[in-house]
C-alpha cells in the first residue's frame, strides 16, 4: 500500500526538496528508514497504523543525509522523526498519530480528505 519515494534530496535544497515533497504527496511520512524497513520503532509504529487504515502514502528516509534530517525539523518546527503530512498539512509524530489513530480522528479525517475508502 506504500509508494516508497525514494528520492534523494540535495543538501543545499533540503527545504525546497521537503515543500515540493509535501505538496506532491497527499500523505508523507518523513521517516527514518523506508517503509518497508523502518530504521525505528516509532517510524515502524506510524507505518504499521497507516497501513492498517490501507492509506497509500510517500515514506521519505531522512537518513539519507543529515541536511534533510535537520531540514525536516526545522520545517515543521517539531523536534522529532517521524513526522506525517496530510494534503500538505503538518499532523505530528508517533505519538500524535497513535492518539489520532486510537481515538478515531485520523480515520475520520483521512476519509474526508477522500484518501480512504468509506
Amino acid at each position: 500500500m506504500t509508494d516508497n519515494a525514494h528520492t534523494t534530496a540535495p543538501a543545499v535544497d533540503a527545504q525546497a526538496f521537503i515543500a515540493k515533497t509535501v505538496a506532491e504527496n497527499p500523505v508523507v511520512l518523513f521517516m527514518k528508514g523506508v517503509p518497508d524497513q523502518p530504521g525505528c520503532g516509532f517510524s515502524a509504529i506510524v507505518v504499521q497504523i497507516l497501513d492498517h487504515l490501507e492509506v497509500e502514502f510517500a515514506g521519505v528516509n531522512v537518513l539519507q543525509s543529515d541536511a534533510l534530517r535537520q531540514g525536516v525539523k526545522a520545517y515543521s518546527d517539531w523536534p522529532t522523526i517521524p513526522q506525517l503530512y496530510v494534503k500538505g498539512e503538518f499532523i505530528g509524530g508517533c505519538d500524535i498519530v497513535r492518539e489520532m489513530f486510537q481515538s478515531g480522528e485520523l480515520k475520520t479525517m483521512l476519509t474526508e480528505q477522500g484518501l480512504l475508502a468509506h
